[in-house]
């Protein structure tokens, strides 16, 4: 039987947010980290902003690319090691979450929310299958 991971406080997610905050060495946070523009509107055109969002995918893929290999040439055997290598992939997407939300400037327990606020309301309505995101 499958034991389940400890889950955390939705408040411990802002905590890991506000202390991977320090890592972020892109753009200097203590200066702001999000550009507006004339009329208050946030603009995604911030060097951080944009670092992050291209690394979330890159490291997604890096994990991805573990359970390949895994597939490919360890007949699909999750071993110690193995497990060990995709917990360090996933923490760096975390990471890189965790810093977007910080960009856009909401909490990541906002984002783990609004997540399974979604996914429960398409449980309920038998939606969890399908595509689109306003299924």
């Amino acid at each position: 039987m499958r034991k389940r991971a400890k889950r955390p406080k939705l408040t411990e997610m802002d905590d890991y947010q506000t202390a991977a905050l320090k890592y972020d060495t892109f753009s200097g946070y203590q200066d702001g980290l999000m550009k507006y523009s004339k009329d208050g509107i946030m603009l995604a055109t911030e060097g951080g902003l944009i670092e992050k969002v291209l690394g979330l995918p890159g490291e997604a893929g890096e994990a991805a690319d573990k359970f390949k290999k895994i597939i490919r040439d360890k007949g699909g055997v999750i071993s110690k090691a193995s497990r060990e290598e995709i917990i360090k992939e996933l923490g760096d997407v975390l990471w890189y979450v965790a810093m977007i939300a910080e960009y856009l400037e909401v909490p990541l327990s906002e984002v783990a929310k609004v997540n399974i606020d979604k996914l429960e309301s398409r449980y309920k309505r038998d939606k969890i299958h399908g595509s689109g995101d306003n299924r």
